[in-house]
């Protein structure tokens, strides 16, 4: 089981992207694999294992580009199959791999049971991923990246208990990651989205594997979208958390996290991770964001590593944080 795995944080990661959706269902970023025209993806990921002592990849994709835009539908051949390399390039480092849905709790800007996808359309997502996955004990589901601006929370916890239902029906021990609302924010998690998502659970009544899903950027709008960070988080949202996991008796993961490769958000970050170790019984890890197709040139927050040869440079930000020697 995976959670006994959670020594000294032992759930380090990077994420790398294929095209996913937004709100808009716009897809953006390039497939992170040199067999579909993108940069060495796998690559990336055996030097993040091997070199860096990570151990767990998020993997972003877009609930349309996987049905090819038929809501309802079944897998796309074509597009979950380029999905799947990227799938299969991870486990084969021995890493965990999460399914990352990218949609914001969104098809097209239409919320999930709340006027737009129904709770079973999801639910059939999810089920035809987990019988795909459900052979492999490193896949880890994550039900939805990002939920925001959803207006009704409890019925929000509706959807994410259908999706874990259904996967649940065919995947019984692998973790699933349960999002709130509000970016999935780790401040808002105790007050607003925390309490309705202690309500989902498993088929047989266990909490089994459902952990909260949180995220956390250090700059001055939380947006992460600023190299320079500002904050280490602890006081305002990691402290509290913490002993709100430990009053429920739950677990999270930190699924994405980062900052610019400054001096600052080295201090912050460090700092962040710092405090994430020191309560290794209920974080059970983070999640660096991002790597894999992100131009180091154009992208503030990449933690695409470089290729000389044979060899592979972090960025200083991995070097000094992320990489879990650093850590």
């Amino acid at each position: 089981m995976i959670l006994t795995l959670a020594t000294a944080l032992g759930l380090a990661g990077a994420t790398a992207a294929l095209p996913t959706a937004r709100d808009t269902g716009v897809q953006f970023a390039t497939p992170p694999l040199s067999a579909l025209g993108g940069p060495d993806g796998a690559g990336q990921m055996q030097h993040f294992v091997k070199d860096d002592g990570m151990n767990m990849f998020r993997l972003p994709v877009g609930w349309q580009y996987l049905l090819n835009n038929q809501l309802g539908g079944t897998l796309d051949s074509g597009n979950a199959g380029k999905y799947d390399q990227l799938v299969q390039a991870c486990l084969a480092t021995g890493a965990y791999c999460i399914i990352d849905i990218h949609n914001y709790a969104r098809w097209n800007g239409q919320i999930i049971g709340q006027g737009g996808p129904t709770n079973d359309q999801f639910a059939n997502l999810w089920t035809q991923l987990a019988t795909k996955y459900a052979s492999s004990d490193k896949i880890v589901f994550g039900i939805m990246n990002e939920p925001h601006d959803v207006p009704d929370i409890n019925k929000w916890a509706d959807s994410v208990q259908a999706a874990v239902t259904a996967i649940r029906g065919v995947a019984k021990k692998q973790m699933i990651l349960l999002p709130g609302n509000d970016w999935t924010s780790a401040q808002a998690m105790p007050t607003k989205s925390g309490p309705a998502l202690l309500k989902v659970k498993n088929p047989d009544g266990s909490f089994d594997g459902l952990i909260i899903d949180v995220h956390k950027y250090l700059d001055q709008d939380n947006s992460g979208t600023h190299t320079e960070c500002v904050t280490d988080n602890i006081s305002t949202a990691f402290q509290p958390l913490a002993t709100w996991l430990r009053q429920n008796k739950r677990q999270a993961l930190n699924t994405e996290t980062g900052g610019g490769n400054t001096a600052s958000c080295q201090k912050y970050l460090c700092d962040q991770i710092q405090f994430l170790n020191q309560n290794a019984d209920v974080f059970l890890g983070y999640v660096g964001w991002s790597a894999g197709a992100f131009s180091p040139a154009t992208y503030e927050l990449s933690e695409v590593p470089t290729k000389n040869g044979n060899s592979w440079t972090d960025s200083s930000l991995v070097k000094a944080c992320i990489a879990r020697k650093s850590s």
